[in-house]
């Protein structure tokens, strides 16, 4: 993910509600989920998605940190 990219979603991250962030990061666990079970059967192509997926997660939950201060 470019900088750029980085930015914008922050951007987009810190324009949701608490409970529209609580609903993308459960999204986004269910999403790592089907990633790691691909991955284990062995028909995951794009092994970088994982790191993505969980760097987005992270993010998230940074921006409920924030809200929460």
């Amino acid at each position: 993910m470019k900088l750029s990219e980085t930015k914008s979603l922050l951007e987009d991250l810190r324009k949701l509600s608490v409970e529209e962030l609580s609903t993308r990061e459960s999204e986004l666990k269910k999403e790592l989920f089907e990633l790691r079970f691909q991955q284990a059967a062995g028909r995951l192509e794009n092994t970088a998605k994982l790191n993505e997926v969980k760097k987005t997660i992270a993010r998230v939950k940074t921006v409920q940190a924030e809200l929460n201060k």
